[in-house]
């Protein structure tokens, strides 16, 4: 129905739809259309490369904050519509928890939230300090210089989830392809993507019907046996849940470890600082979090599923809300000089793990990895620095993460 007034909106609408194509990637800048957007507007009109329409974009942490928890936007309906989104083909499942809402996400959630418990994370530091040793002990006998990414933050992350996940070696590099293949933002990938998504849900299909039948102590079996009341996890979102664990678990940690290098061996200050005092590790660790810009744009959006005001700016049923946690992480309402690195700040939660519903429920887990990688290796390599003129470091410009490509070092 086009009455009078929903026409005139729309056509005022339309005089302040921003173009959002998200392809800022020089080093770990901040892009400089986030923060516009965030210090000028920030409740905004936007489109993007892919997808119908247009879709709200949230940059404040405080609606950011709303938005993430007010039951009046959803994910889940978000499903069948062609949403302005960063990718050619929308990187997440119809099954998977990122897709669900309470109270259905929540049972998801509790059945998954006992794989990582802190007792849980407590007993995968041990092996994680073992897979750390080993690349370590691997990267001094080949001597320096070394490539920090793919000594250490290429397999890291990868093995730690595959061994938690119980995967076996031989399948590890053709996953880590097919989940590289998935996060790309070119349109000609869209079919690579669309075939990669289908053989890794092939895969893992397969691999947990075999861990029903026969379980082991590895994650995907105690996932596969863990009851909410009476209800079990299907076999779909067994499935799906592995796939998205492997991917969520490799991904992001990877990318940061490289970040956080590249960041500490840019400032020898602070890395001075965390190498006199090992204890400032863990702090240091959250703020290169909130202060590093890990991705471009925006992830998944939610469907406003009634008439809802945001500083001041009306949202109708139905519109695509789309929030940015790298602004919320920037926010000087929420943080004092916001663009600085500042480890001592008063500990204000950062958004980088998500938040509400979809709170990243690895977030454990890779805050662990990280602790135990750059304590390990700044223990080790009192002398490590770049090998390289930090202009001369090669970034990833094709997909929503941002990172080194690789990262020589020396000591």
């Amino acid at each position: 129905m086009h009455d009078a007034s929903t026409h005139d909106a729309s056509v005022h609408d339309k005089e302040t739809v921003r173009s959002c194509p998200f392809d800022f990637a020089q080093q770990l800048e901040f892009d400089p259309q986030l923060k516009e957007l965030l210090t000028e507007e920030p409740v905004s009109r936007i489109r993007m490369a892919y997808g119908e329409g247009e879709a709200w974009l949230v940059t404040r942490y405080e609606d950011v904050r709303t938005v993430t928890t007010d039951r009046r936007f959803s994910r889940s309906a978000v499903l069948g519509r062609d949403f302005p989104r960063m990718t050619p083909e929308p990187i997440v499942q119809a099954e998977s928890i990122n897709l669900m809402d309470p109270p259905a996400s929540s049972r998801l959630r509790s059945l998954v939230a006992k794989s990582f418990t802190p007792r849980r994370v407590d007993q995968m530091r041990e092996g994680t300090q073992r897979i750390v040793d080993r690349l370590l002990d691997a990267m001094e006998d080949e001597g320096a210089p070394a490539d920090f990414v793919a000594r250490l933050s290429s397999p890291l992350p990868l093995i730690t989830i595959c061994e938690a996940l119980d995967i076996p070696e031989a399948d590890r590099p053709w996953l880590r392809a097919h989940a590289l293949t998935m996060m790309n933002v070119g349109a000609a990938g869209k079919e690579d993507a669309v075939r990669a998504k289908a053989e890794l849900r092939g895969y893992f299909t397969e691999l947990t019907a075999d861990r029903r039948r026969s379980p082991g102590d590895d994650l995907i079996s105690t996932l596969a046996a863990a009851r909410d009341g009476a209800e079990l996890l299907d076999d779909k979102e067994l499935a799906v849940m592995a796939m998205v664990l492997l991917i969520t678990g490799q991904d992001t940690t990877t990318y940061q470890l490289g970040n956080i290098a590249y960041t500490l061996l840019t400032r020898p200050e602070l890395l001075k600082t965390v190498q006199a005092e090992p204890e400032r590790l863990p702090r240091t660790i959250e703020e290169l979090l909130r202060y590093i810009p890990f991705r471009k744009g925006v992830g998944i959006p939610r469907i406003a599923t009634e008439d809802v005001e945001l500083s001041g700016v009306a949202i109708k049923a139905g519109d695509v809300v789309h929030v940015s946690y790298l602004t919320a992480n920037r926010d000087a309402g929420k943080f004092d000089r916001p663009d600085e690195l500042d480890p001592d700040r008063p500990s204000i939660p950062h958004m980088t793990f998500g938040w509400g519903a979809h709170h990243c429920l690895g977030a454990p887990l890779a805050t662990m990895e990280l602790e135990v990688a750059f304590s390990t290796l700044l223990a080790r390599f009192p002398a490590l620095r770049l090998d390289a003129e930090p202009e001369d470091i090669r970034w990833n410009t094709t997909s929503i993460w941002r990172y080194p490509l690789a990262l020589p070092v020396t000591w």
